[in-house]
């Protein structure tokens, strides 16, 4: 069962603090940095810092359990990506995170929110108000003309890839990867730029989150 708590990357403290409150049935509130806490909503923008026992994975809904050491042992994974097309051959590869990167996006609500999107969370249809960084619109069209440009989220399909429409209008990302893609480690989900199927060395990612890509510091 989704929770509110486990859809998207990112809350804002003010709304978490307002969420772990000591009847943690009630309603949701959210904050601007990944979750620390487990209120509510903490999880639900992508629970980068829990300090819960790490879940066991579930086939293609959980992302990979990885060892101590940050590999992945007796597991065949293809790559993340396809081949890369031919007009973008030869070109850097640019990963790019989307909550707190690209949009700040609260539960609570917004006057000036540039989206406002629907998630269905068992049965129950939450509103999530998305906020635009300033000249994100400039940054993706001119990104997309020089590279491949790849958004990779730990957010849920189900919340990203509809504000990934509203917000992509140049076709700038070539692909868009979510949790599933990512591995579970220690506590955080991590985006093993190894299993993107690109040269390493032709690899850069944007992010707010260390944590994100804790493999490739």
């Amino acid at each position: 069962m989704d929770n509110p708590s486990s859809v998207i990357t990112q809350v804002s403290r003010d709304e978490e603090a307002s969420k772990a409150a000591p009847d943690r049935g009630s309603s949701p509130a959210v904050s601007t940095k990944k979750p620390r806490s487990r209120g509510f909503f903490s999880s639900f923008f992508c629970c980068l810092c829990r300090d819960q026992p790490d879940p066991q994975p579930v086939n293609n809904n959980a992302p990979l359990l990885v060892e101590e050491n940050g590999t992945v042992s007796k597991v065949q994974v293809k790559p993340l990506l396809p081949p890369a097309k031919s007009k973008d051959s030869g070109k850097i590869c640019v990963v790019i995170d989307l909550d707190e990167t690209l949009v700040h996006s609260s539960f609570k609500p917004v006057n000036n929110a540039d989206f406002i999107i629907p998630v269905e969370i068992d049965g129950t249809v939450h509103q999530v108000y998305v906020l635009k960084r300033p000249h994100v619109d400039e940054f993706l069209k001119r990104m997309g003309e020089l590279f491949e440009c790849v958004l990779f989220t730990a957010s849920l399909a189900k919340y990203a890839d509809p504000v990934s429409d509203l917000l992509d209008k140049w076709g700038a990302f070539r692909c868009r990867l979510f949790r599933e893609s990512c591995v579970f480690h220690r506590g955080n989900y991590v985006k093993d730029l190894s299993r993107l199927g690109r040269d390493l060395t032709k690899v850069i990612i944007v992010d707010n989150s260390p944590a994100s890509y804790v493999f490739h510091p």
